[in-house]
Formats: C-alpha cells, sequence, structure tokens
C-alpha cells in the first residue's frame, strides 16, 4: 500500500509564510488552506470512508448538535488509519507549532471528540466553545484541524463553519467545507464556532471530515479557564426561536407541538 509522506520542506514553508496572517486574524486566530494534501490521498480516504452501515458511528440528535461520529480506529480503512497517524506524527506537529506559535503539541490517540465526522441534510452543530481538558489525559486542549472532504460542495448546501466573535454579536468568518480544504483554528474557552443552521444539502449528500484535535500541557495563564465541557451558546435568532417555542408549550398540547416544530 502507497503512505501519505508529506513534504516536510513545504509545509515549512507554508507555516512560516502564513504564520503571521494565522496569528492575528479575528475574531481569533485561524486560517484555512486548500489543495495542502495530494489529489490521490484524500480520493482513497474517500473510498475508505465508512457508510452509516459499516461503522460503528456515534450519533448525536438534540437541539444542540444533530451529527455522526466515529473514533474508533477499527471503522477506519486501512489508509485513513495511517493518514491519521501521520497528521499526528513529528512532521506535521512542527508544521503546526510553526503556523500557530504554539510549542509542545500534543496530539491525542483518544480521538476524543475527533475522528471522522459525517451530517446529514439537516443535521447542524449550534455555536460552542469545546471542552478545554481532554477526558483522559487532563492536557490543555489548544488546537482543532478540521480536514473537508466534500466534493462540489455548493454554496447553497451550507454546512459552513462559523467562527463567532466573542460576545456573540455575529459570525466574522464563515468558511464553506469544500474538498482538500483545511481549517486550523486556535481554542480557548472563548473560540466560538459551530455551523448552527440545518445542512440543505441534497438527500444523498453528506458534509463529510476529519478532525483532530491538539493538546499541551499548560496554557498561558491569560487563557486559563476552570475545566469545562462544551459550552453552547445562543445566537439572537436562537434564543428569539427558543422564546417563541417556550411560549407554544404553554399553550399547545405536546404531540401537536412537536409536529409543528420538528
Amino acid at each position: 500500500m502507497i503512505y501519505y509522506k508529506p513534504d516536510t520542506d513545504h509545509l515549512q514553508a507554508i507555516a512560516k509564510e502564513q504564520q503571521e496572517k494565522y496569528n492575528y486574524a479575528a475574531p481569533f486566530p485561524h486560517i484555512y488552506l486548500d489543495n495542502i494534501f495530494p489529489e490521490q490521498v484524500l480520493e482513497t480516504i474517500l473510498e475508505e470512508f465508512p457508510t452509516t452501515r459499516t461503522a460503528n458511528w456515534q450519533q448525536f440528535d438534540n437541539n444542540k448538535e444533530v451529527k455522526l461520529a466515529a473514533k474508533n480506529e477499527q471503522d477506519f480503512g486501512d489508509f485513513t488509519r495511517q493518514f491519521i497517524h501521520t497528521l499526528n506524527s513529528r512532521p506535521f506537529i512542527e508544521f503546526l507549532e510553526t503556523l500557530t506559535g504554539i510549542n509542545g503539541l500534543i496530539p491525542d490517540p483518544y480521538l476524543e471528540g475527533g475522528g471522522l465526522h459525517m451530517i446529514k441534510r439537516g443535521g447542524m452543530l449550534k455555536v460552542h466553545a469545546d471542552f478545554n481538558k481532554h477526558p483522559v489525559t487532563g492536557l490543555d486542549r489548544r488546537l482543532n484541524v478540521l480536514v473537508y472532504l466534500n466534493k462540489e460542495w455548493e454554496e447553497s448546501y451550507g454546512g459552513h463553519l462559523e467562527l463567532w466573535d466573542k460576545d456573540m454579536e455575529k459570525a466574522m468568518v464563515k468558511i464553506l467545507p469544500v474538498y482538500n480544504r483545511m481549517a486550523i483554528f486556535s481554542t480557548t474557552s472563548h473560540s466560538y464556532h459551530g455551523h448552527p443552521d440545518p445542512l440543505t444539502c441534497p438527500e444523498n449528500r453528506t458534509r463529510r471530515s476529519i478532525a483532530l484535535y491538539y493538546y499541551t500541557n499548560g496554557r498561558p495563564a491569560g487563557e486559563a479557564t476552570a475545566s469545562h465541557n462544551t459550552i453552547f451558546r445562543l445566537r439572537k435568532e436562537d434564543a428569539t426561536s427558543n422564546s417563541f417555542k417556550q411560549k407554544l408549550k404553554e399553550w399547545i398540547p405536546p404531540v401537536l407541538l412537536k409536529a409543528l416544530t420538528r
């Protein structure tokens, strides 16, 4: 089998060229890069990408998130498993450290919250800040890397990764999850992000991605907060919608309310 071997010199050149753009980005340090990976690499991962019947997907279905996630490597194809290991290895980590200025990055072999993600039509992930401590190691979560696998993904399908300001006034950045696009951003207790509006892609399409998270042993004092789980935040339109639904609950029987607000 042919394995993915990153061009370390090329990655370092990109990191040095983009590090200022990354660190001065608003609302928090981030960047997205296109066509970093060879075409055949992602083609092979797409061929291996499991269906709902061929993997033990975690299913999330509530008012904050509707998505599927797989973190068990036994559900991954051989090439996909090797690709993830490579992105968790020293050459790629050194690229991330140069780009972000965060030294001592540690990958997550447990893939807590990461691995393969798939979202069907109607799925979404409300705006949130991620959990800040690894549940097993206790390390500090510092960086998210998302690799998108969606060919011919149209703007109208939605599924943009939205980056929101600290006061939840607006989405300052919207990143379309197109094929061979990699989004990287620093995580703190105020790095609010998500794709809060339901996908409108065709029924036979899904939003697919690889999600990897990186940690350090400690973090800058200015970023330190008490340990917390995922913090979801309401947009103004979400708050208005919730208020409307609460009023409906006071007047409409539960069965009818469920039908009206699906």
